[in-house]
């Protein structure tokens, strides 16, 4: 196999476990028009997975939309990790902004107040904290667990999917003062609209790379009708500068997007990886070029998890290419 005209299997340690994992794993697709990244969680089915490979195909042969605008403003990404660390994480990261992981385990709440404190500290007064909770919560914790978050946040810009299901969604946000973002209701969903028509929440977050790639995206925004917030799949620069087009070319964009996450893995497959500067990425015109030595560097070490992303790659392939 080599680089030049064949998929590569990687495997990129991360810096704190984020998203139960550490160690982010996928696929980087060659195409006459670039590169794109094929990273699917593992636990997600191939009818999920399609998505996943609809972006990066798209990407790298068929190109983006044009922008409306050249730079996108970035929220830093805080994990689930103590105070001085979330401190640290927000102080060095320039931006004005910081989504903050809270719910990691069902005891979590002294902990999540902790860190939102800090990340308050690090801020300042006029920075804007988000929080995630990846539809971990009941409806009652979810009013009781905002409340206490938003004081010690001192206010809320936004929790992110606080529940499963939309009528979850729509039941806490009848109960509380702070925004509330959908995630998976949106990506998920076979209607998209059916957030906004429930009343479940006052802004939808996009990730393209799941959702088919940067033209279905901007379809689901449209068919969402409300002000949208682009964020990571958790990918490598190369992933996430489609994740960049989509902001770039969204007619509105009220909110920082969160796409500032190269920095929680240890390394990238790009020499100049996209980070961050005072806050801001800029929107490419075209994916970024893997680095030779850097793809040799994180190429996948397990000839089995190799082979497996493979056997999967041309499973999905099926079900986009019929």
């Amino acid at each position: 196999m080599t680089a030049e005209n064949e998929p590569v299997v990687y495997a990129i340690p991360m810096r704190t476990r984020f998203r139960g994992i550490t160690v982010r794993e996928g696929m980087l697709i060659p195409g006459h028009l670039g590169w794109g990244e094929f990273c699917p969680f593992p636990e997600y089915d191939d009818r999920e997975a399609a998505g996943w490979l609809a972006t990066a195909i798209e990407q790298s042969t068929h190109g983006w939309p044009e922008p409306v605008r050249t730079r996108i403003p970035v929220n830093c990404t805080v994990p689930a990790v103590d105070p001085e660390r979330a401190h640290r994480i927000v102080a060095e990261s320039g931006c004005a902004t910081a989504k903050v992981k809270v719910a990691d385990h069902p005891e979590s709440l002294a902990e999540d107040l902790a860190r939102v404190e800090a990340v308050r500290d690090a801020l300042g007064p006029g920075g804007a904290i988000r929080v995630d909770a990846n539809a971990v919560w009941e409806v009652g914790t979810a009013i009781a667990h905002i409340a206490e978050i938003d004081r010690a946040a001192g206010g809320l810009e936004y929790v992110e999917q606080p529940c499963r299901t939309i009528e979850e969604l729509a039941a806490v946000r009848r109960k509380v003062d702070v925004r509330i973002a959908a995630d998976e209701s949106i990506r998920r969903a076979e209607d998209p609209m059916r957030v906004a028509v429930a009343g479940a929440a006052d802004i939808a977050v996009l990730k393209c790379t799941p959702l088919g790639g940067v033209r279905r995206a901007l379809r689901v925004a449209d068919a969402a009708g409300l002000p949208c917030v682009v964020s990571s799949a958790l990918e490598t620069s190369v992933g996430l500068a489609a994740q960049l087009a989509l902001a770039g070319a969204l007619p509105e964009l009220d909110f920082a997007c969160g796409l500032g996450t190269t920095s929680l893995f240890e390394g990238d497959v790009v020499a100049d990886a996209l980070r961050p500067v005072d806050g801001f990425l800029p929107v490419p015109r075209t994916p970024p070029v893997p680095d030779p030595a850097l793809l040799a560097r994180y190429r996948h070490p397990d000839p089995e998890r190799t082979a497996w992303w493979r056997h999967r790659f041309e499973r999905v392939l099926r079900l986009v290419q019929p």
